[in-house]
């Protein structure tokens, strides 16, 4: 958009010098007073006009590590620039006017040539409004409104000196001022509409409703709890973002993740030339007390995993249980310790827990490779698990060996009316005497309904 809006400028550069040098050679030709001096103001014009595309040019640098953000705002501080400018001539043209009303009229009077030269001028100020009134609709931008007010400007300077010219011509000669006065009040409005907004975009002013707008939009983006902090600020036709969300605080990270780039794409969708950044924190509100209390425990130093997390109530005091597993070379002593960190921890974020039951259990690391173990071990556990007669099926028995450790996993089919607690504490049997027959052994059994 800052390289459109460069072309836009140099098109409306090179137009407006060319108004220059048509009226003052015509104006001094014809010795007209009102052309020469309207030349004047488009010679004003055009330097305005380049201090404006310099101001798109520089606009256009990525950012740098100074400007982190961009250099946006160098356009809205054109437009500033631009905007004083105007008023500055437009006060001008009201002191003129008011000065020229009380002035006797002028000795010589203009020719055809001074009317031709304003003509021209018309020309080029309706053709310099057009392109530009197009590319603030399709682009926008604090450099091209500053510079369409410049060719509004000129337009109605150009005017007023055919005007002035034509009223002397009749002996009207107060007419010229009168209109000069009227146009020199317009413009000073239009200048400090457009100073009062550049100055409003450089001190990072930012609407309300459009901040109401993206919260609505984070909020109602699934997976999202609240909306935190919504900072946002513009920077040319950028406008930034900052956003923190809250999610459940047993969210995994890749889920986080998603939920972070789903509120960056519906906001988009909203508001396209949007810079986000998303920041997300846990809220454990309505979160299972056993979630907060794993993801707690994860965070310690020291453990591997975390399972069988459970809590329950018994007189009205709260009571939880959890298996932490750690480094199976560590000793008695150092497992201990991480067992008192978790404890603290616990207590800590949930006071409401009267007691912890921590049992260590040693951590094994999966090698990427493992050795399927012979048919012996199989046919062990199987004379083991023949004895139950709970088991109604002996499903797939898999012996794996890494290191000195065999991992064993059981499928097994129970009466599918048996009572999880029933069931659960078979497995625990059967897993205990497997242990006993296979050392250095680590048993799950996989129960299912027969």
């Amino acid at each position: 958009m800052f390289v459109q809006r460069t072309k836009v400028l140099q098109i409306s550069l090179l137009a407006i010098f060319s108004a220059f040098l048509v009226e003052l050679i015509l104006g001094l030709i014809s010795n007209s007073l009102a052309l020469v001096t309207d030349s004047i103001h488009a010679l004003l014009d055009s330097v305005v006009t380049i201090v404006l595309l310099l101001a798109a040019r520089m606009a256009i640098k990525p950012p740098d590590a100074e400007h982190t953000y961009g250099h946006g705002k160098i356009e809205s501080l054109g437009g500033l620039l631009g905007g004083i400018v105007i008023f500055l001539i437009a006060c001008f043209f009201v002191y003129e006017s008011l000065t020229r009303l009380q002035n006797p009229p002028p000795n010589v009077l203009p020719g055809l040539l001074a009317i031709v030269g304003g003509i021209y001028t018309i020309g080029i100020d309706i053709f310099r409004l057009t392109i530009l009134r197009k590319s603030i609709r399709k682009i926008g931008g604090a450099t091209l409104k500053a510079d369409f007010y410049h060719a509004l400007m000129d337009l109605g300077s150009t005017l007023v000196a055919i005007i002035g010219i034509v009223f002397v011509s009749y002996g009207f000669y107060q007419g010229d001022f009168l209109a000069a006065l009227i146009l020199g009040i317009l413009l000073a409005a239009l200048s400090i509409k457009l100073i009062h907004k550049t100055a409003l975009d450089l001190t990072d002013i930012i609407s309300p409703e459009l901040v109401k707008n993206v919260r609505e939009i984070t909020v109602a983006t699934k997976g999202v709890i609240d909306a935190g902090p919504i900072l946002m600020r513009r920077s040319g036709d950028t406008i930034f973002a900052d956003i923190t969300i809250s999610l459940r605080g047993d969210t995994s990270f890749d889920v986080a993740h998603k939920i972070s780039s789903d509120v960056e794409n519906n906001i988009k969708e909203k508001i396209s030339n949007a810079a986000i950044t998303i920041h997300f924190e846990p809220n454990w509100k309505d979160v299972p007390l056993d979630a907060k209390i794993s993801e707690i425990t994860e965070n310690v130093e020291g453990v591997k995993g975390v399972h069988n997390v459970s809590t329950h109530k018994t007189n009205g005091k709260m009571f939880s249980n959890l298996h932490v597993m750690v480094e199976r070379e560590m000793n008695l002593l150092s497992a201990h310790r991480i067992s008192e960190k978790i404890e603290q921890k616990i207590y800590e974020n949930i006071p409401e827990i009267e007691h912890i039951t921590i049992h260590l259990e040693p951590f094994l690391t999966m090698p990427k490779s493992i050795n399927l173990e012979d048919k012996i071990t199989e046919k062990k556990i199987r004379k083991i698990l023949e004895k139950y007669t709970e088991i109604k099926r002996i499903g797939r028995i898999v012996s794996l060996s890494f290191e000195n450790i065999l991992k064993i996993d059981i499928d097994c089919s129970f009466d599918g009316e048996l009572s999880i607690e029933k069931v659960h504490d078979l497995t625990s049997e059967i897993e205990q005497k497997i242990r006993l027959e296979v050392k250095n052994s680590v048993i799950t059994i996989h129960p299912e309904p027969d």
